[in-house]
């Protein structure tokens, strides 16, 4: 029996915690140009990936994450035809995304295509809608991307692993005036953005960045097992001031909840609701 601990990384090692989850065999290593892949076989949660020593899925509750961070701007805008992803190698954000029938097209945009390859044999069920017609999946430079975009999206989704090595671009307020520029009028960006227990730290200077580039930024939460402390956040920025995020696609949602095993309507409203000491970490 063998436990993979989560303690090799410098950004998790500094939180005094870690996460251990039992496996049964490494399953594959690589070194990509940009990253430390791994896929292990665990005991109770089917196959994990973990990039740079740092758990990014396990087959068993993946969900909790590609769900959130998809449909809760998805069902907020009233007409998301345009979507682009930065970052979600795995396939995961995609599919939620896909689910859609608005989505008229929706761009990902990952600068590793190894882990492309890879969730591709390891995680089928994660990557099912990567050969999707309405899905046009790109290998370039994320930041780069958004640059030359301008105007193009309702929705962006940024779904990068933890802002240190190759994503540390992606909390920049330069990469968030880039991000509001390729939105459309009246559009959404959603960004993970960590642990509000471990992480305020870095919290604080991502949240101050967002909002050096749009008029309104809230966070919302869910709880996602395989992350630090089980308590993850995302950032929810609207590139108008005004922005009702109450006034969802009510109708659309409910016709939707029954493919779903963690989103549900009570959630959309829920889900902004957010501790007090989380409150101060964004004010």
């Amino acid at each position: 029996m063998m436990w993979y601990n989560e303690d090799q990384d410098e950004h998790i090692v500094s939180i005094g915690a870690r996460t251990s989850i039992r496996v049964t065999k490494k399953l594959y290593e690589k070194q990509s140009d940009f990253q430390k892949i791994e896929i292990y076989q665990t005991d109770a949660f089917g196959k994990m990936m973990v990039l740079d020593n740092c758990i990014m899925l396990t087959d068993a509750n993946e969900f909790a994450y590609h769900e959130m961070i998809a449909h809760v701007p998805l069902f907020a805008h009233p007409n998301p035809e345009r979507v682009l992803i930065i970052g979600g190698g795995d396939g995961g954000t995609a599919r939620e995304v896909l689910r859609h029938p608005q989505v008229k097209e929706c761009v990902m945009v990952e600068i590793d295509e190894e882990v492309v390859n890879v969730s591709r044999e390891y995680f089928p069920a994660i990557a099912s809608e990567l050969d999707n017609p309405r899905l046009d999946l790109r290998i370039e430079d994320g930041m780069a991307y958004i640059r030359n975009n301008e105007n193009a999206f309702d929705v962006i989704l940024i779904d990068s692993t933890d802002p240190v090595g190759i994503a540390e671009n992606l909390i920049t307020v330069k990469f968030y005036e880039e991000t509001h520029r390729s939105l459309k009028k009246g559009g959404i960006m959603v960004a993970q953005a960590e642990s509000p227990f471990y992480f305020a730290d870095i919290q604080q200077k991502l949240f101050q960045n967002i909002k050096g580039a749009f008029p309104a930024v809230s966070m919302y939460l869910s709880q996602i097992p395989f992350y630090p402390s089980g308590t993850w956040s995302f950032a929810f920025a609207t590139q108008e001031a005004g922005f009702d995020r109450t006034n969802y696609r009510a109708t659309d949602l409910k016709a939707m909840e029954h493919q779903l095993q963690y989103f549900n309507e009570a959630l959309f409203t829920g889900c902004f609701a957010i501790p007090t000491f989380a409150k101060k970490i964004i004010e």
